[in-house]
């Protein structure tokens, strides 16, 4: 495949390509463009050049639009789910669910769209009055990850979208073709050339370049922190503003009154869902000393009835992990809890013979007795790991869930519910589900505190990330 730039099909500037491989399998699904500087120039330019008439597009006219373009994805579900477990590995259900659901959230921004209000400040002058109206802050470039990447992506695209902005994604390397799908998608639904392009390259190069351009007044980004500070810095440069969701390492706590047959296959989903591979994910557990032991075991009995295989299989709930990068990490964080004094309660080893020979597999796994010398409680795994450590109490189980740079999401599990949410308030996170883990809502923002990021993203907060606010002095 190629970039797909201004409405159409478009070769890069330069010869190298990076390959896409099926993580399953190792087998080759196809190739795109190593952007170059010059790629990222002219997408940026299409950009420009759509923005003036996308913006003056009536706020009806931008919504409909962008229904026809979820109802693309609907009308398409089947061929993009395929296409995303293919370069992904994540089991077929799980992508369908990604799609639709990632439908459901152009839907959502564009009822957001219409229910934007500018203000007449009641100023009481008989000559003057003030506006105070919003207006798109131009052309945006939305950096996604691997992880989820039709999600992440519309996150951005359609928040963008619906305030006027026009926007240049840069898809991940391990990941792009179903972004680019979506590209030509669009397009045959009626967005306007020049208004969703998409390029395709690495970070240090074509990344660069698009976060460096003078361009773009936005730059709204999903990923690692490491790299979310790097684009920080380099936005700063020119005063772009940046909507940053990084990094997560994320704590449960458990008292010793949480309702079990509740906490039990909601932690063991929440950990290992998508392989592990997910920013929000639980991957650190504090639990009371008195169950301790319980709850051990009963996370271990939940993991090993987990099966790993080929996402196209049918029974198949957790894939591979999608590079040797990503699945190295969770080796070492293993290896580590081990050299320190941990035990592996379930999984811990790379799935090895048949199918798994194919693809960097690696199991559910459970680490009991772990500690804050340990790397699986204070760096982020992404990765089908979790450790569990025992506390006397709820105030130590806060300072140790607080003890992170990280602070994107808590889980809290108590049947006192002022217990629990008082818990809820002290954690230093964006987000806090107690005693559930239900999916991450449309309609409430989503976003993190300290290293794991700046801004937030969904719900009509979201909207506003991509707006800026004028005022207007009139005199009568």
């Amino acid at each position: 495949m190629e970039h797909f730039i201004d409405g159409a099909w478009a070769a890069s500037s330069g010869a190298e390509r990076i390959p896409v491989h099926n993580p399953a399998t190792g087998v080759l699904l196809d190739s795109v463009p190593a952007g170059t500087a010059a790629d990222a120039d002219r997408a940026v330019a299409a950009a420009a050049r759509a923005f003036p008439a996308w913006k003056r597009l009536p706020m009806a006219r931008r919504v409909a639009i962008q229904k026809a373009c979820a109802a693309a994805m609907r009308a398409h579900a089947d061929e993009l789910a395929h296409t995303l477990t293919l370069e992904l590995g994540r089991p077929l259900a799980g992508s369908r669910q990604e799609i639709e659901r990632s439908a459901e959230l152009l839907d959502y921004y564009a009822e957001e769209g219409l229910r934007l209000r500018g203000e007449l400040p009641m100023v009481g002058e008989p000559d003057e009055r003030v506006l105070v109206v919003k207006e798109p802050v131009g052309v945006v470039v939305a950096i996604a990850p691997f992880n989820y990447p039709v999600t992440l992506l519309t996150f951005k695209l359609g928040a963008a979208l619906v305030t006027g902005c026009t926007v240049v994604a840069k898809p991940a390397e391990d990941t792009p073709l179903t972004t680019l799908r979506l590209a030509k998608l669009f397009s045959a639904a009626g967005l306007p050339p020049g208004v969703f392009n998409v390029v395709t390259g690495t970070g240090a190069e074509l990344g660069q370049a698009l976060v460096t351009h003078p361009t773009p007044r936005k730059v709204a980004f999903t990923g690692s922190s490491a790299a979310g500070k790097r684009i920080a810095a380099l936005a700063a440069s020119s005063t772009k503003r940046v909507t940053l969701e990084m990094g997560g390492q994320c704590p449960a706590i458990l008292c010793d009154d949480a309702d079990l047959e509740m906490a039990i296959p909601a932690l063991v989903r929440h950990a290992f869902t998508n392989s592990g591979q997910f920013c929000y994910r639980v991957n650190r557990i504090y639990v009371q000393r008195t169950i301790y032991d319980t709850i051990v075991s009963r996370l271990a009995a939940g993991a090993e009835r987990l099966a790993v295989g080929d996402g196209l299989k049918p029974a198949t709930q957790l894939g591979p992990l999608v590079n040797e990068k990503i699945f190295r990490t969770s080796e070492r964080h293993v290896a580590d809890t081990l050299a320190k004094g941990a035990r592996v309660v379930c999984g811990g080893a790379r799935l090895t013979g048949g199918v798994y020979d194919g693809g960097f597999f690696f199991p559910p796994t459970v680490i009991a007795d772990t500690d804050h010398r340990m790397a699986i409680m204070t760096e982020e795994t992404f990765g089908p790991v979790i450790g569990v450590m025992p506390v006397d109490d709820l105030e130590q189980a806060i300072d140790l869930a607080n003890d992170s740079p990280y602070g994107l999401a808590g889980y809290v599990f108590s049947r006192d519910t002022g217990r629990a949410l008082r818990a809820a308030e002290a954690l230093e996170v964006g987000s806090v589900w107690v005693n559930n883990i239900h999916r991450s809502y449309h309609l409430v923002p989503f976003g993190g505190v300290k290293e794991s990021g700046i801004g937030r993203e969904k719900s009509r907060y979201g909207l506003d990330e991509y707006l800026e606010l004028k005022s207007i002095y009139l005199g009568l």
